[in-house]
């Protein structure tokens, strides 16, 4: 495939609402397709989301099969929806552009959580506004609307339709289970969460769409919307990343590899390699720090060491003042715990 090119294919079913409308789409195994199988689609498949037949997805499968047999093994796990006599929602991305409409927005959410995108890779824009707010139940997503028919239909019949969330986004475990990741809470991770091999997500650790971990990683705390945090970096207990939608602004915030953010501790810098912030202490880009250098004490903001590698961030006991003095030591994570096989 071209770099310029997203071509982004999956089959699923979608939920939808009493009058039709469509609440979510479960995608079991979206593919990023080569070239020779994007041009197949392109003259199968109109661009966008379209609804399809099994009949029509098995033969449009079979014509895959032909152009690109490399994909076959992602055929045959789309091939089981095709048992069913329900109707396919097929979702064709040639390119990266806006959503236009909520399969193209799960299929994106998807591809980041399947990990064929990364954070911040995708075009979102668009997302809120094909995502309805839905209440996230026992039986699936139900529409904020029939939420009080619902819930009669099951009391009557002895039940409790259990609300879980009311939101645009749910639960990654809900859809798929990445590989080698381990979560305690699922209700912590949304889809759209990108968590690479051996990552371990405990009970106050969250990790919001268009973010992630790439592995191995130790996450007690909170991965925000567009923060990507290095391989072997520990996010303490009730530490915090500031994204874009909680006050970064255009900043996108990066933690590089073997960082340790301290329990309660957070940055809204990015970071380099091997850094680490004590625990209790939040920097942000104006917080003035003093860089205790070989060649003496500078006064700066902390966002002149943004990228930065080797830094040690921490509040001198005596004086209330902040502190980043080279950092000689990296943390290292313990293998076993992160060996999720």
């Amino acid at each position: 495939m071209t770099d310029s090119a997203l071509n982004a294919f999956a089959l699923g079913w979608a939920t939808t609402s009493a009058a039709g409308a469509t609440l979510d789409v479960w995608f079991p195994m979206p593919q990023r397709v080569s070239d020779a199988a994007a041009a197949a689609l392109r003259e199968t498949l109109p661009v966008g989301s379209s609804t399809i037949t099994p009949a029509q997805a098995g033969t449009l499968l079979e014509r895959l099969d032909a152009v690109a047999p490399e994909g076959r093994d992602a055929a045959a796990a789309q091939r089981a929806l095709l048992e069913h006599d329900r109707p396919l929602i097929a979702c064709w991305l040639p390119t990266d552009a806006p959503i236009e409409d909520t399969a193209c927005a799960y299929l994106k959410l998807h591809l980041l959580s399947h990990r064929l995108c990364l954070p911040n890779s995708l075009d979102l824009a668009n997302i809120f506004s094909h995502l309805p707010n839905l209440a996230w139940t026992n039986e699936g997503p139900v529409a904020l609307t029939e939420l009080t028919a619902r819930q009669l239909a099951a009391r009557a019949a002895g039940r409790i339709l259990d609300v879980h969330a009311v939101d645009k986004f749910p639960k990654l475990t809900n859809y798929l289970h990445p590989s080698g990741v381990r979560i305690a809470d699922s209700a912590r991770v949304r889809l759209g969460a990108y968590l690479g091999e051996g990552s371990t997500v405990m009970h106050e650790g969250f990790v919001n769409f268009n973010a992630g971990a790439l592995g191995p990683n130790m996450l007690e705390g909170r991965v925000s919307q567009g923060v990507v945090v290095g391989a072997h970096t520990d996010l303490g207990g009730s530490s915090s990343t500031m994204g874009t939608l909680s006050g970064g602004g255009d900043i996108r915030i990066t933690i590089g590899e073997h960082c340790l953010i301290g329990a309660n501790a957070g940055t809204g810098i990015p970071l380099g390699d091997r850094c680490t912030i004590e625990a209790g202490l939040y920097i942000t880009a104006a917080t003035p720090v003093t860089f205790m250098g070989a060649d003496g004490e500078r006064l700066l903001k902390a966002r002149e060491l943004a990228g930065a590698s080797d830094l040690l961030f921490l509040r001198n006991g005596h004086t209330g003042r902040v502190e980043v003095r080279p950092n000689g030591n990296a943390i290292t994570l313990n293998e076993a715990l992160h060996a999720h096989n």
